[in-house]
């Protein structure tokens, strides 16, 4: 038995105190930090003074704000760990800390340097090396060097590879396999997936990381789908993932051997050290199925069902809000309002979706990079409700400053899409032409599908404007083609109401009713209350020419119902603080514009 040291006892007794404080309820942080300051009066030995120095950091770091002082002691750990042997750990996790520190205060290149530094010397602790590559691939993605970040996550993959941490290894790749899709390089995200897949397959190693794979993986796989606008086609891989989202959630956590939530202390027995990591904790991943439910609910025009299922999220992600700070919590709920406000929108639920954009708008106040990442998604919001609002101008700034922060094409193409329809409903031919240009569906740079076959549908509109029923009538039958194809409904409704006015318009009253019909069926279903108001318009004017006088009626008593709930909600929405949200169009969310005001109305 090993014998403790004068200088140790000293060190323990100093420790075991701060972390009684450290523990306490609630924690004293600043004689936490008093006992390990006094170890240095003892002139402790190179080892307990960089461990000191690095334990001080980490913990100034995490529980204060004075970012100089963590700096310097994290910094001292770092210059001693070079110079003492055995101090790896301290070593590794100073650098990480220094480069979370860094990038904290916007000193990128110090990130990258420090962290390539610690890379380089890393290869025999497995654990810190697989981290590290993590940490450094995680600066190059936020800065949407996708290359780079990709490289590194390859390295990471064949060093985990032959180092057998295969759960790792599959990790690597399908972080890769996301960035890949991030950036559109669908040929490469096919080849990387198609490897992950077949590893998690031929998995024969613990049941619990098998399924964390696997719903890792196919959450990439329908996202895959998804930004391809492949709303049918990807329903096999959805209902995959929900089961295994439900095999994680019945797995026993208190076996003894692993729990999906486990952190490095929780591993399985013999797990290698290059082994201790998880993709998200089972409650994330529980939201995460929730949100890709409802990005293909949306797509496919099941409103309520992704109402449904975004309450449901947002209750969980209130709940671990609780217990839990990750930054990615409050990135999913953002994406969730995104979604929803959308619903909102389609179903005539305007006063909701201002509101909710306001709180959209208070997330990315809390997080400037959220603001950064989202900014183009706000503003497209705020056009799309000043669209609803009948605000043609302010749409107009909106999806102009949407176009001006946008870096995503297809987020470029959807809100050129709906400028191209403001400028239709404001007679601006001359704009609208200029535009077309850039969304022709023969010419568009886009792999969705759908914003394919909505380019197709902008087209027929346009022509319809300009009474060129024939032309109109050929590319709405394409939008149907396509839009049947992957069950787009709302994209079937519009296209069905659009041609069944252009029918009626040509005095086909029969071929109109035909096409009017299953319209509003289909809007009814959705509901989408605008198709419903459009298409009960024309049911009337179809039913009073085929001499039904009490259909005609009925389609009168709808047409006003859905007036008389449109006026009403557009004049609720207008009354709200929030309304004055469709003033901003750069800069800070202005959350002041949100407060009552006396003058509040329609802008």
């Amino acid at each position: 038995m090993a014998t403790v040291t004068h200088s140790d006892s000293y060190y323990l007794s100093l420790l075991g105190l701060a972390e009684n404080f450290m523990t306490s309820n609630p924690p004293n942080i600043k004689l936490c930090i008093h006992c390990l300051q006094t170890i240095f009066n003892f002139k402790p030995p190179p080892r307990i003074e960089a461990r000191t120095h690095l334990q001080l950091g980490g913990i100034l770091f995490t529980h204060t704000k004075n970012i100089d002082l963590s700096r310097t002691h994290l910094e001292k750990a770092w210059n001693l760990s070079h110079t003492t042997p055995s101090l790896d750990e301290v070593k590794f996790e100073a650098a990480s800390l220094l480069a979370q520190i860094f990038e904290k205060t916007g000193q990128v290149n110090q990130v990258k340097a420090i962290l390539r530094k610690a890379i380089g010397t890393s290869q025999n602790s497995p654990y810190w090396h697989c981290r590290l590559l993590l940490q450094l691939a995680q600066i190059f993605t936020l800065e949407r060097d996708c290359v780079s970040a990709c490289d590194l996550l390859g390295m990471g993959s064949e060093f985990a590879r032959v180092k057998r941490a295969e759960h790792t290894r599959v990790l690597f790749l399908l972080g890769k396999g996301m960035l890949l899709l991030i950036d559109k390089k669908l040929p490469e995200v096919h080849q990387v997936l198609s490897l992950a897949g077949s590893l998690i397959e031929n998995w024969t190693g613990h049941q619990g990381w098998k399924e964390s794979l696997k719903v890792y993986f196919l959450v990439l796989q329908v996202c895959h789908f998804l930004m391809a606008g492949q709303v049918k086609s990807v329903k096999p891989s959805l209902k995959q993932l929900q089961q295994s989202i439900q095999a994680i959630t019945s797995l026993h956590s208190d076996d003894g051997e692993y729990s999906i939530c486990a952190d490095r202390d929780d591993e399985p027995v013999n797990a290698a050290q290059a082994d201790l990591f998880q993709w998200l904790p089972k409650e994330h991943m529980c939201v995460l199925v929730y949100l890709v439910t409802v990005m293909h609910s949306m797509q496919a025009g099941y409103m309520d069902k992704a109402q449904k299922y975004t309450d449901k999220a947002l209750m969980q992600i209130e709940k671990l809000k609780m217990l839990d700070s990750s930054p990615l919590l409050s990135t999913f709920q953002l994406i969730l309002l995104e979604h929803i406000i959308m619903c909102r929108l389609i179903m005539g639920n305007k006063t909701s979706a201002i509101q909710e954009i306001c709180q959209a708008c208070h997330l990315c106040q809390q997080s400037p990079v959220l603001l950064q990442t989202h900014g183009a998604q706000l503003h497209t919001l705020l056009g799309l409700y000043a669209m609803s609002m009948n605000c043609m101008d302010a749409a107009e700034a909106q999806f102009t400053s949407a176009i001006r922060l946008s870096r995503e094409p297809d987020l470029w193409t959807f809100v050129n899409l709906n400028l191209a329809i403001v400028y239709l409903r404001t007679s601006r031919q001359a704009d609208l032409v200029q535009l077309l240009e850039r969304i022709d569906p023969e010419r568009l740079h886009t792999s969705s599908y759908t914003l394919k076959a909505s380019a197709y549908y902008v087209r027929g509109l346009q022509s319809f404007f300009q009474a060129r029923y024939n032309e109109a009538k050929r590319y709405l039958r394409e939008t149907l083609k396509m839009a049947n194809a992957e069950d787009l409904n709302r994209l079937t409704s519009c296209s069905l109401v659009l041609l069944g006015h252009i029918f009626l318009s040509l005095g086909n009253s029969t071929e109109a009713m035909n096409m009017v019909t299953p319209s509003m069926q289909l809007a009814s279903k959705i509901p989408d209350v605008h198709i419903q108001l459009w298409a009960s318009a024309l049911l009337k004017d179809l039913y009073r020419i085929c001499g039904d006088p009490v259909q005609a009626n009925e389609g009168l008593r709808m047409h006003d119902s859905f007036s008389q709930s449109l006026l009403k909600d557009h004049f609720q929405a207008s009354q709200q603080s929030e309304h004055n949200l469709i003033q901003w169009t750069e800069g800070q969310c202005p959350l002041h514009l949100t407060a009552p005001s006396v003058t509040s109305g329609i802008l």
